[in-house]
């Protein structure tokens, strides 16, 4: 028998281990929509959640023009627009997985 192939939030989490991608990157490495790999975000996050080797990492969005960083934004989806500058020049947000810090 032949082993069944992962799902698709399995290997979004593959390919985070131990890299910083956006949804865009991870979309093309997977042959599906960057939306859907919006949708599978907030399930992989809580996957990672339960799993105390590992950490979910989010390096936030940031607008080009005036370098506002959007730390405290609880949607995993790039912004549309800067709050401060009303910018649309802004950078996604990155993805990684990393191990946990062992403690002794």
């Amino acid at each position: 028998m032949l082993p069944r192939e992962r799902t698709p939030r399995q290997r979004i989490v593959d390919l985070l281990t131990g890299a910083r991608l956006s949804s865009f990157q991870l979309a093309q490495m997977l042959g599906i929509p960057e939306r859907q790999v919006e949708d599978h975000l907030p399930h992989v996050v809580k996957t990672i959640a339960r799993d105390k080797t590992k950490k979910f990492i989010l390096d936030p969005a940031r607008c080009q023009d005036c370098d506002f960083v959007f730390r405290d934004r609880t949607k995993l989806t790039r912004p549309s627009r800067c709050p401060q500058c009303r910018s649309e020049d802004i950078t996604a947000p990155r993805y990684g997985v990393d191990q946990a810090a062992q403690k002794p």
